[in-house]
């Protein structure tokens, strides 16, 4: 019974006596007889009650303060002698109390005193926040959850934890299950032969089979190491499907395994297999895991074959690519490209050609051959490119000088956008990374985008092109527009002009025919001299000041070697950095026991400090990989990175760490 209701009940029972009393009196004469009966049953029945009302108040404090104490005990045993472990602790997370299973299950020494951080990793500030944490002890795996008792600070009003409670919830069997799941599900692989048809070209039938039954033992050993299935869906695919646990065998091991015994079937003494392989890894469905695949496959041969792409739900994996590639002969695919291009000039009304920013001479070269064979069919077609921040000028200023209609051959992003109409065709030349573009806003408002580009397909690349030509084996954009010139059937001869821009662009991504040069670049280049190309004219295209020059030598003078690696940098801005930085990072390749040369120098882009790098190889290093590991890209011989908010000091740092980490990966 509360203390109110006490005090109501003692208040009721005074005035029923004294009713009782004032009943018994009124009426009667003073000193009658009867008014002393009546007074005297009175006062018995009120002994009487009021001994029976003390009596009742003992017996009811005796039994409340009974009931209180046996829920104490209760409530004290049941908390001591709960199955799951808990304990106290204070607000410095030190255990001031723990119950029986927390001594038996958790830690069996005396724990009073000691802070719960030296027994258990467990974040605090999570579990008091009542966010549930899991944490993993001994071989066991609980679920810990926080009730924690508040009070009020007497001077500032604010709340102050006094005591918390954790108690553990064993979840192993829970956790031990779905990790069970988890490596047990399947996955979509699909596996491809790179360059089928041009690997076996000129090779004898009889041999073709043998090498076709090597790669078929190949992939089907490949497959029982795996625990998986595998099944040739065509002359050069396989199709796979593998459970979580060997993926991650393979991932952890880069897939060199699979990736270097394909590359151990010779085919003739230049030509060996590689093979590319796109993972479809978590989608709810194995059809949703194949479309994944598929998308990942896609990629690999973007970026030149050779290695595997893992697509999850929010990025691709790459692994490998350390080959050249097969360069391939036939030029159907150009042919057809070229057709559906030329649908697509009809359709429109005019089209704009652009690079990516500070373009360089292979920019502008294939930017000014394609608008060039335009201009000859008619076609009202313009070259999009911020004259400010090109490293082109040279070509730019021929072109002006030289073609007669030259004055709005040339337009900025801005003017552009201007033209830009429904029915204005964008071809993108050079790059397919959208966040290398000339003007993204250009690209953004276009309805119709067409892109031609030879560098390795990045995840940020272009998605809505209607037509494509996308060639990872090619020297450069210029010999892939000068492809595409042979086939638009023009009524002439391309201008000499134009010509030699594109050889220019050749010359800059080959090093004068020395890096990536195959059959089909000496025949692009055979096309643009017999169209007029001046060499000695191309060459000069390529001269600098003295200054220039010497900007150049300093950097050479002044670079260090790192396992193999010519590193130098340039820490001022200078606005012809880009030119003689690049030339620096080529020049170095000549300095013997050198495989790859890096130029770093400071810049601004969009109005934000940057770090950039220059990075150059003969093939042995594949400084697009290395390039990748710091957010940038490129060719296997020619990359870049730019990385912002950094010191030139750190940027070196995190480049001798990628060249440490890259090395480590291929060794």
């Amino acid at each position: 019974m509360t203390g109110k209701r006490w005090k109501a009940f003692k208040i009721i029972s005074m005035v029923l006596v004294l009713t009782a009393f004032v009943c018994a009196v009124v009426g009667e004469s003073a000193g009658s007889f009867s008014m002393w009966l009546k007074l005297l049953l009175t006062a018995i029945v009120s002994a009487v009650y009021l001994v029976l009302f003390i009596s009742a108040s003992k017996n009811l404090h005796s039994f409340v303060s009974e009931m209180k104490s046996q829920l104490d005990l209760t409530e004290r045993d049941s908390l001591y002698k709960f199955p799951a472990p808990a304990v106290i602790i204070d607000t410095d997370g030190t255990i001031v109390w723990y119950n029986k299973a927390f001594g038996e299950e958790i830690y069996t020494d005396d724990a009073y005193g000691v802070p719960i951080t030296r027994i258990i990793d467990i974040d605090l500030s999570k579990t008091q926040n009542n966010m549930n944490t899991t944490v993993e002890y001994m071989s066991g795996q609980y679920k810990v959850s926080a009730v924690t008792t508040e009070k009020h600070d007497a001077n500032s009003e604010e709340v102050v934890t006094d005591l918390t409670l954790l108690y553990f919830e064993d979840i192993s069997d829970y956790v031990r299950l779905e990790h069970e799941y988890e490596q047990s599900r399947m996955w979509v692989m699909l596996i491809m032969i790179d360059s089928y048809e041009d690997l076996f070209t000129n090779v004898r039938d009889s041999d073709k089979s043998h090498i076709i039954m090597k790669i078929d033992k190949l992939m089907e050993g490949f497959m029982e190491e795996s625990s998986g299935i595998i099944r040739k869906i065509s002359s050069d695919r396989f199709l796979a499907v593998i459970e979580e646990e060997p993926l991650q065998k393979l991932i952890d091991d880069q897939f060199k395994s699979i990736l270097d015994k394909a590359r151990a079937i010779t085919v003739t003494d230049k030509n060996y297999v590689t093979i590319s392989i796109g993972v479809g890894h978590g989608g709810n469905t194995l059809a949703e895991s194949e479309n994944m695949a598929k998308q990942a496959l896609d990629m690999t041969q973007g970026r030149g074959g050779d290695q595997a792409a893992v697509k999850n739900d929010n990025d691709f994996l790459f692994f490998g690519g350390t080959s050249k590639g097969i360069e391939k002969h036939t030029k159907v695919k150009t042919r057809i490209f070229t057709s559906n291009l030329m649908q697509l000039v009809e359709q429109s009304d005019s089209v704009i050609v652009m690079g990516h920013k500070f373009s360089d001479l292979d920019a502008l070269g294939a930017a000014a051959g394609m608008v060039g064979a335009l201009r000859m069919l008619g076609v009202k077609a313009y070259i999009c490119v911020d004259e400010l921040r090109t490293l082109a000028m040279p070509i730019i200023t021929r072109l002006k000088d030289n073609i007669a209609d030259s004055e709005d051959l040339f337009i900025s992003p801005k003017n552009a956008l201007a033209v830009l109409t429904e029915k204005t065709l964008l071809i993108i030349v050079d790059t397919n990374n959208i966040d290398l573009l000339e003007s993204i806003e250009l690209y953004e408002a276009a309805k119709s985008v067409v892109y031609i580009d030879h560098h390795r397909q990045v995840v940020n690349s272009i998605d809505n092109a209607v037509v494509a030509l996308h060639e990872p084996y090619a020297s450069s954009a210029s010999e892939i527009v000068a492809e595409v010139v042979q086939y638009m059937s023009l009524p002439d001869t391309l201008s000499s002009y134009y010509a030699d821009a594109m050889l220019a662009g050749i010359m800059l991504d080959t090093k004068d025919f020395v890096n990536k040069t195959g059959v089909r670049t000496f025949e692009a280049a055979a096309f643009l001299k017999k169209s007029g190309a001046d060499t000695v004219a191309v060459k000069k295209l390529f001269a600098n000041s003295l200054e220039s020059c010497r900007k150049r030598s300093i950097l050479v003078e002044n670079a260090s070697i790192h396992k193999r690696c010519a590193v130098s940098s340039w820490d001022s801005n200078d606005p012809e950095v880009r030119v003689f930085s690049a030339q620096a990072a080529d020049e170095l390749l000549n300095v013997e026991g050198v495989d790859a040369s890096f130029v770093l120098y400071p810049a601004m882009i969009g109005g934000n400090n940057c770090i950039n790098i220059s990075a150059r190889s003969y093939g042995t290093l594949n400084v697009q990989l290395i390039m990748e590991k710091l957010g940038g890209g490129g060719h296997q011989t020619m990359a870049a990175a730019q990385i912002y908010d950094i010191s030139l000091k750190e940027a070196e740092e995190k480049l001798f760490e990628a060249i440490d980490e890259y090395i480590a990966g291929v060794s």
